[in-house]
C-alpha cells in the first residue's frame, strides 16, 4: 500500500510544483510520472537500506535518466523535468529541524542535522552526475531517431 500512496503523492507533488514554477502544460503529466517513479524507487531502496544516502542517490539517478528521456521525447529543457521531480527528495525537514535546534541552542543536534542534509544534497548531486553520464551514452541514438522522424514528417 505504501507504493500506491507513494505513486499518487509523488505524482501530485511533482505536478503541483510544476504548476507553481510555471512549467509548460504539456510537460506536467510526464514530470508527474517521473517524480512518482522516483519516489517509488526511494521507498523501495529505503526498505533495504535504512539510511538516507542510497535512497536519495537512486531516486536522483531515476529522475536524471527519465528526465533526460522526457526532455528528448517532449522537446523541452531537462530542467523542466528535474526541478518539479526533485522537490520530494530535497531534505527540507532535516534543514528545518537543524535550524530549530540551532535556534534553541542545541548545537550538536544542529550540526548533526546540517551534516545529514549536506550528505543528502551531495547524494542528489552525484546521482544527477551519474544519470547525465548514462544518458549521454544511451540517448544519442534516440535523439537521432527523433530528428529523422521529424525530418520525414516535414518532407511528406
Amino acid at each position: 500500500m505504501d507504493i500506491v500512496y507513494g505513486f499518487i503523492f509523488g505524482f501530485l507533488s511533482s505536478v503541483g510544483f510544476g504548476i507553481i514554477t510555471n512549467n509548460p502544460r504539456r510537460t506536467l503529466i510526464p514530470s508527474g510520472f517521473v517524480g512518482a517513479i522516483a519516489w517509488i524507487v526511494y521507498i523501495v531502496v529505503g526498505w533495504y537500506n535504512h539510511g538516507l544516502v542510497m535512497p536519495n542517490l537512486m531516486g536522483s539517478i531515476v529522475i536524471g535518466i527519465l528526465g533526460n528521456l522526457c526532455a528528448i521525447l517532449f522537446r523541452s529543457p531537462v530542467n523542466i523535468f528535474y526541478v518539479p521531480c526533485l522537490v520530494s527528495l530535497v531534505p527540507g525537514a532535516i534543514l528545518y529541524d537543524s535550524m530549530k535546534n540551532f535556534a534553541l541552542g542545541k548545537d550538536s543536534l544542529a550540526a548533526y542535522g546540517f551534516i545529514k542534509a549536506l550528505t543528502v544534497g551531495m547524494s542528489l548531486a552525484v546521482g544527477f552526475i551519474i544519470a547525465e553520464v548514462i544518458a549521454n551514452k544511451i540517448f544519442p541514438p534516440v535523439k537521432r531517431y527523433m530528428s529523422q522522424r521529424e525530418n520525414r514528417k516535414k518532407n511528406d
